[in-house]
């Protein structure tokens, strides 16, 4: 399907894992994507990755906790591109530790990339998305955005559900100026931070408590983003959308 041709797409955290996959399957729908990571080896080979497979994909390194960054992501997507439609705050971090062993520098840091991260991205690309007449936002929160988890890593669930509450907020300042804001809340996904668990009781523990049975893929993921980002989700705004085999229906 072609359902983003000649849309453009900014999507951070992308060189790896969902954000990856996102972009992959953001270009192969027809949208030149502006890469962005604070990984720049693996965030120009995902670009390069696109440009092979006949998309079209900038890179721009991009520290989201960082406004002058963003402010530069944003003008160099509108410099390559001409415009700016498509907004998919992916870039994030978690922690484990319980709120008794979480130093104040560790909440802060996961805060600041997870939510104020997000919060960032949607003042900084507004304009840009309004102008665009079709712009979509799609806020990449999580399962622990919505339920307590295990009752460890308070700051990722504290982000994530800031995540889940702001995208709301931001669809109902939006709704009228055709800029649709929706939350994806993946559940466990397959991504390069949980292949140290393959084959641990860990593991097994994330696949029993999932009732499909298995660990979610990243383009599942994407799959769920690029719906979210196309015309298909016209009528779509506010929505939390759960990819997550079931997780959260428990």
């Amino acid at each position: 399907m072609q359902r983003l041709q000649g849309r453009v797409a900014l999507v951070t955290g992308a060189g790896s894992g969902i954000g990856k996959a996102t972009a992959e399957r953001l270009a192969r729908e027809g949208a030149a994507v502006v890469v962005t990571d604070v990984q720049d080896g693996s965030g120009t080979d995902v670009r390069d990755g696109i440009v092979a497979a006949g998309g079209a994909a900038s890179f721009v390194h991009l520290d989201v906790t960082a406004p002058d960054q963003w402010q530069y992501a944003v003008s160099e997507a509108l410099a390559a591109f001409g415009r700016l439609d498509i907004l998919v705050n992916n870039a994030g971090m978690g922690d484990l530790a319980t709120i008794e062993d979480t130093e104040l520098a560790d909440w802060d840091r996961t805060i600041r990339i997870d939510q104020t991260g997000v919060f960032l991205g949607m003042k900084y690309a507004a304009v840009a998305l309004i102008e665009s007449g079709h712009g979509s936002i799609i806020n990449i929160s999580s399962i622990f955005g919505t339920s307590g988890g295990f009752g460890t890593s308070p700051a990722y669930h504290a982000a994530k559900g800031a995540v889940r509450t702001l995208t709301k907020n931001a669809a109902l300042h939006w709704a009228d100026k055709g800029v649709r804001v929706n939350s994806v809340h993946p559940g466990f996904i397959l991504t390069p931070i949980l292949e140290p668990t393959k084959g641990t009781p860990f593991e097994q523990m994330m696949v029993d408590l999932t009732p499909m049975g298995r660990l979610g893929r990243p383009d599942e993921i994407a799959a769920g983003v690029a719906y979210l980002a196309s015309d298909d989700a016209s009528f779509v705004t506010g929505l939390e959308l759960y990819i997550d085999g079931g997780y959260i229906a428990r």
